[in-house]
């Protein structure tokens, strides 16, 4: 008798892609924020420096670090 085991996977859709670069040092950007109707990207390095400051004026915060971490 065989067991199998069906995993659920789901789609994650990231608005972030490879082409979307840090403001600060043009590496790949994870973080977007929203400040005065205009949008900053950041890499994770950047965006963890400012993220208390910004958080206070930002009108959204997208957080993608996430995707640095392996998922296996």
């Amino acid at each position: 008798m065989n067991a199998t085991t069906e995993r659920e996977t789901s789609t994650v859709e990231y608005r972030l892609t490879a082409m979307d670069r840090c403001d600060s040092c043009g590496a790949q950007a994870y973080i977007a924020a929203e400040v005065n109707g205009s949008e900053l990207l950041f890499c994770a390095h950047h965006g963890r420096k400012y993220e208390e400051k910004l958080r206070s004026i930002a009108t959204s915060w997208h957080d993608e670090t996430a995707r640095l971490v392996d998922a296996v």
